[in-house]
């Protein structure tokens, strides 16, 4: 397995986790925050698009649809306090254009050459990760950080215990 194919295979491992977190979550469920203040599931998949869909457009724009753009703005700061189910999408949508939006991600990084994975990304986005390679491992990364706070709303929710 090349760096590549094992960057790309880490995204896909952690989008299909997150996937099975969420599998037997209601609408309702996906509106409840484990704690005052923490963000719900549905604003952390929606949020999750959207970031995917920045990250990647900074450095290999079109790669995500530009269906996906309104993401950043709709599952933003501004947003994470709602709990008006009318903001927010689905569970059904959500987890659809989380499940289309990192396919593409997985797509396009199992494609990538040394030599572009090596490649500085732009402006502030070199602050977290300064090659497009550090940006692929940085998707998976994202996805793992709110995979930690769903299992706490699992628990919350009196789910059973998956890992």
């Amino acid at each position: 397995m090349t760096p590549t194919e094992l960057a790309a295979d880490f995204v896909s491992r952690n989008v299909e986790l997150l996937k099975m977190t969420v599998s037997d979550f209601s609408d309702q469920d996906f509106l409840t925050r484990p704690v005052p203040g923490a963000n719900h599931a549905a604003w952390q998949v929606g949020h999750l698009v959207g970031s995917a869909h920045h990250m990647v457009g900074a450095v290999a724009p079109g790669v995500i649809p530009d269906a996906f753009a309104s993401y950043g703005e709709k599952y933003s700061g501004k947003t994470a306090g709602s709990d008006d189910p009318k903001q927010f999408g689905s569970r059904a949508e959500l987890l659809e254009a989380f499940a289309q939006a990192y396919a593409a991600v997985v797509n396009w990084a199992t494609h990538l050459t040394p030599e572009e994975m090596n490649k500085p990304t732009p402006g502030g986005m070199a602050q977290f990760a300064p090659t497009v390679g550090h940006l692929v491992l940085m998707n998976g990364a994202h996805i793992s950080m709110h995979l930690g706070q769903l299992q706490v709303l699992r628990r919350k929710l009196g789910k059973p215990l998956l890992f």
